[in-house]
């Protein structure tokens, strides 16, 4: 049995996001820095462009998924929608509070100045590998699954 897509052009928008995300925020991000030559300031400077593109591409992502549904009408919204909110949310959190405040700190170090310890890099972290799941989990609700046919308790000749 096959399953169909309810909405082809978000489904294809939630797992490039996803997809994005984990290349570059749990593969690219500390992988940088295992190349010969790379220096801290170096890897720095090119998280801080790698990461506002991810930002902008996120961005229109999000909004495609968000127009098609307004496109659509669908007004009723349900429960699984939480799994589309909480991204927005979180990609919300990071343009507006985490990014600046990491790029920030990213301009100190290459800099040379001393930056203090941080949590925000973490707080960052996490919100990526939550945004992931919720991705993930919305996604899959987007796929209609058949129905299967009840199986007779009689017997078949």
């Amino acid at each position: 049995m096959m399953s169909r897509v309810r909405n082809p052009l978000v489904v294809s928008c939630v797992y490039l996001w996803v997809g994005f995300v984990c290349a570059i925020s749990f593969m690219e991000a500390w992988l940088k820095f295992q190349a010969p030559g790379v220096t801290l300031s170096v890897g720095l400077g090119i998280g801080r462009l790698v990461f506002k593109a991810l930002n902008q591409i996120e961005w229109v992502f999000a909004i495609v998924i968000v127009l098609n549904f307004v496109i659509r009408r669908i007004r009723r919204p349900n429960n699984k929608m939480i799994f589309l909110v909480i991204p927005l949310i979180i990609l919300t959190i990071q343009t507006l509070e985490l990014l600046p405040t990491l790029d920030a700190r990213a301009i100190r170090v290459i800099n040379g100045e001393f930056s203090e310890p941080s949590s925000t890099h973490t707080v960052y972290i996490i919100l990526e590998a939550v945004k992931v799941i919720s991705l993930l989990i919305f996604g899959s609700t987007l796929f209609l699954h058949p129905r299967l046919k009840p199986v007779s308790a009689e017997p078949q000749h």
